[in-house]
C-alpha cells in the first residue's frame, strides 16, 4: 500500500509502540537498504527526537530522514550487547549514512615474515598476511629503511625478494648485502635456516621493545675482545652498539619504561573530523596513524570517539590492544565501552582522559597533528567531493536525467575470438567504486558482444525483479526484511537497483541493453553506452551521441567508471582461460568428458599435481577405474596410451 504522507511522519511509529529498553535501530530507504545504524540506553527516547522536531535537526540528519521510508529496532539487554549489534550490523549494512573512519594514507609497516623457511625484513602497505610479524605503522617508508639499514649490522637477517634469493642459490654467490656483512646469507648455506630463525627472532625483539639484553650482550662481548686483544672485532661490536643506539634513538622516549598505551587525539569542525593515534610500547612511540571521517549527523567528541574505538579495535586481535587508551574525552558509554573491549583483549583495559603530566603532554602532541591532519585533508578533499558532486550533476544534464544518478552499474564483456566470454558489472555510488557490490558473469551467448550485453543486462535484472519479489510488501508485513535474504540476513546480492546503467560500446550495445529492461518492465532506470574511439555517449534509441566536453567531469567519471568495468572483466577472462589452458592438457585424453576432467582438476588442484599422482590415486576418484587411470599416467607422460 502507498504511503499517502511524504517525509519523515510517513513512517513514525506510534510513541507508544516504541519500548524504553536499551536497543539498536536501523532506517531503511525506498529499496529496503539499511541506511543508518544506531543504538540508544532508551529506545522510546531516541527515537521520538528525530520525529519530534525536524527543522532543529543537523542538515545530514534531515537528509537521511528525508531519504528512509521505514524505521525498525531491536531490544537487547545491556548497553554491552547494544554496542556489540551495533558494530555488527555496521559491518553487515555499510550503511551510508554512518560514521566511517577512513584512513587518510596508506601507512608502510616493518613486517617480518616469520611464517616462510627464511623470514625476510620488508615494507608492507594494506592488508596484514597471515605468519608475518609487524611494527608500526610509521609515517614514512623511508625511516623504516633508515631503522632496518642499522639494524642489518647487528641482525643480519634477510631482506631480499623470493627471486633474488632463489637466484643466489642457483649461482652460489650472494647478493651485495651478503658481500658487506648485512645479511647472513642463507641463500647460499653460510647459516642454517635454524641459525637464520634465531636472528629473525631476535630482529623481532629488539623492535618490540626488549633492547636492554642486547645492549648488555654486546657490551660484554666488546669488553671481552678487548681483553682478549682482538681489537678488530671489539671494533666492530662498538659500531654495533653505536648502530643500535641510533635506531632506538629514532624512537623517542615519551613515557616510563613498561608503559603499553594508544593515544588518541580529535581534531574537527562542524562537517569533519581527524583522528591521530600514537601507538606507545615500552615508553616509546612505536609508529602513528591517522583516519578521517564525514561527520554524518550532530555527534558530539564522546560520540565520535566512541564509534573510532569500535571501528579501530573491533576486529583487532587481541594482542594488539593495548592496557590503557587515552582519550581526549571519554564516551558517553563509557563502562560498556571499556567491559567490551576488555572481553574482547581478555585482560583489562582502561580508557582514561590523561589530566596532567607526560600523558597531558603527549596528548596535546597528537592533538596538533590531528589537527594538522585535517587541515590538510580539507586542502586535498574539497576539491574531490565538488569534483565528484559537479560530476554527478553534469551527467544528469546531459542525459536528460530527473536527478543525479548517485548509483551507477557499468558492464563490459571480454573474450578471444568468441572464445571464454564473461562480463563484469561494477558499481560507483556517490562518485566512489563501491567494490563489495562488483559482479562478475560468465556468459553463454557466443553470438557477439551485443548478444552478451543482452543476456547478462537480462540475468541482472531478473534477478533483482525475483528478489524484489520475494521481498515484496506482502512479505514484509509478515515480517520479512526488504533487500535482505531471510536465510543469511545479509542483503541479496542484486537487491538494489541502479539510477544509469553503463555499457561499454556504441548504439547497438545501448540499444541491447534498453530491450533487455524493456522486455522485463523495467522502466526507472536509465542506459547509456560508452563508445571507446571517439568517448561518444550513445543514448539508446537516438541517432547521434552526446558529445561530452573532453574536459568535462561528467565524462571523466563515465571513462573511470567504463575502464573500472573493462579491468574487472579482464581479470576475469584471465583467470578462466588460465584455467581452460591447464585443463586442456586433459582434452586429449580417451574416455575423460567435461565432468570427468573437472573431478581430476578439483581433486588435484592442477595438472602438474595430476601428473606426479599414480594410477592408484587417480583411482581414488569417483567414477575412473584401473584403466582410465592408466590411459591418464601414460598420456601425461608422454607416452602412448
Amino acid at each position: 500500500m502507498a504511503r499517502s504522507v511524504v517525509g519523515p511522519a510517513s513512517f513514525r511509529p506510534s510513541p507508544g509502540s516504541i519500548p524504553e529498553s536499551p536497543g539498536v535501530y536501523r532506517f531503511r530507504g525506498a529499496e529496503g537498504r539499511v541506511i543508518y545504524v544506531g543504538k540508544a540506553k532508551n529506545l522510546r527516547q531516541r527515537l521520538n527526537s528525530y520525529f519530534a522536531d525536524f527543522a532543529g535537526l543537523h542538515p545530514r540528519t534531515q537528509t537521511m530522514l528525508t531519504t528512509a521510508v521505514d524505521v525498525d529496532w531491536t531490544v537487547v539487554g545491556t548497553e554491552v550487547e547494544a554496542l556489540q549489534l551495533e558494530y555488527s550490523w555496521i559491518k553487515e549494512y555499510d550503511p551510508r549514512f554512518n560514521v566511517k573512519y577512513r584512513d587518510d594514507k596508506s601507512y608502510p609497516y616493518l613486517a617480518v615474515t616469520m611464517g616462510e623457511e627464511f623470514p625476510r625484513v620488508q615494507v608492507l602497505r594494506g592488508a596484514k598476511r597471515k605468519g608475518t610479524r609487524y611494527f608500526g605503522p610509521y609515517s614514512h617508508a623511508w625511516a623504516i629503511r633508515e631503522t632496518v639499514d642499522l639494524l642489518l649490522r647487528v641482525f643480519p637477517i634477510r631482506s631480499c625478494s623470493a627471486g633474488v634469493f632463489r637466484r643466489a642459490g642457483q649461482i652460489g654467490r650472494p647478493c651485495l648485502l651478503g658481500y658487506i656483512d648485512k645479511c647472513s646469507a642463507p641463500c647460499v648455506s653460510r647459516v642454517t635456516a635454524q641459525e637464520h630463525r634465531t636472528l629473525a627472532e631476535d630482529f623481532c625483539d629488539f623492535m618490540a621493545g626488549n633492547t636492554g639484553r642486547f645492549m648488555k650482550r654486546l657490551e660484554r662481548e666488546m669488553r671481552q675482545a678487548a681483553a682478549d686483544q682482538e681489537y678488530e672485532r671489539a671494533a666492530r661490536l662498538r659500531d654495533d652498539i653505536q648502530a643500535l643506539l641510533r635506531a632506538m634513538e629514532k624512537q623517542a622516549v615519551v613515557l616510563g619504561e613498561g608503559t603499553d598505551c594508544d593515544v588518541v587525539a580529535l581534531a574537527e569542525d562542524p562537517l569533519e573530523a581527524a583522528v591521530q593515534v600514537f601507538y606507545v610500547r615500552g615508553g616509546r612511540i612505536r609508529g602513528q596513524r591517522g583516519w578521517v571521517v564525514d561527520k554524518v549527523e550532530e555527534a558530539g567528541p564522546g560520540e565520535l570517539v566512541e564509534q573510532f574505538l569500535l571501528q579501530m579495535y573491533g576486529d583487532a586481535t587481541p594482542e594488539a590492544l593495548p592496557r590503557e587508551v587515552l582519550v581526549p574525552v571519554l564516551p558517553p558509554d563509557a563502562e560498556a565501552v571499556t567491559e567490551l573491549l576488555s572481553e574482547h583483549r581478555k585482560a583489562r583495559v582502561e580508557i582514561r582522559v590523561p589530566q596532567r603530566g607526560d600523558k597531558k603532554s603527549l596528548m596535546e602532541t597528537v592533538w596538533r597533528n590531528a589537527m594538522e591532519s585535517l587541515k590538510q585533508h580539507k586542502l586535498k578533499r574539497a576539491s574531490d567531493l565538488t569534483t565528484r558532486s559537479k560530476a554527478l550533476q553534469e551527467v544528469a544534464d546531459a542525459l536528460d536525467l530527473d536527478q543525479a544518478p548517485l548509483r551507477v552499474e557499468c558492464y563490459d564483456v571480454s573474450h578471444i575470438q568468441g572464445t571464454d566470454v564473461v562480463a563484469s558489472m561494477v558499481v560507483f555510488e556517490d562518485g566512489l567504486a563501491r567494490k563489495s557490490e562488483y559482479r562478475r558473469f560468465s556468459v553463454r551467448s557466443t553470438e557477439g558482444d551485443v548478444a552478451s550485453i543482452y543476456e547478462v543486462i537480462s540475468r541482472r535484472f531478473k534477478r533483482y525483479l525475483e528478489e524484489r519479489s520475494a521481498t515484496g510488501e506482502l512479505d514484509a508485513e509478515a515480517g520479512a526484511e526488504p533487500g535482505i535474504d531471510p536465510e543469511t540476513g545479509r542483503p541479496r546480492k542484486f537487491a538494489y537497483p541502479p539510477n544509469l546503467v553503463v555499457v561499454d560500446g556504441g548504439p547497438a550495445q545501448a540499444a541491447a541493453a534498453q530491450r533487455a529492461l524493456d522486455e522485463l518492465g523495467v522502466d526507472d532506470v536509465a542506459v547509456c553506452g560508452l563508445a571507446k574511439r571517439l568517448e561518444e555517449v550513445w543514448l539508446p534509441g537516438e541517432d547521434l551521441p552526446v558529445i561530452l566536453p573532453r574536459s568535462s567531469e561528467a565524462l571523466y567519471l563515465l571513462q573511470r567508471v567504463r575502464d573500472e568495468a573493462h579491468r574487472f572483466a579482464i581479470t576475469y577472462h584471465r583467470s578462466k582461460r588460465s584455467k581452460s589452458v591447464k585443463e586442456s592438457a586433459l582434452d586429449e585424453v580417451p574416455g575423460l568428458g567435461p565432468a570427468r576432467r573437472q573431478a581430476l582438476i578439483k581433486h588435484f588442484g592442477s595438472v602438474k599435481r595430476l601428473r606426479e599422482a599414480t594410477a592408484a590415486q587417480i583411482c581414488e576418484i569417483p567414477g575412473i577405474g584401473p584403466a582410465t587411470a592408466e590411459t591418464i599416467v601414460s598420456a601425461l607422460k608422454g607416452e602412448n596410451p
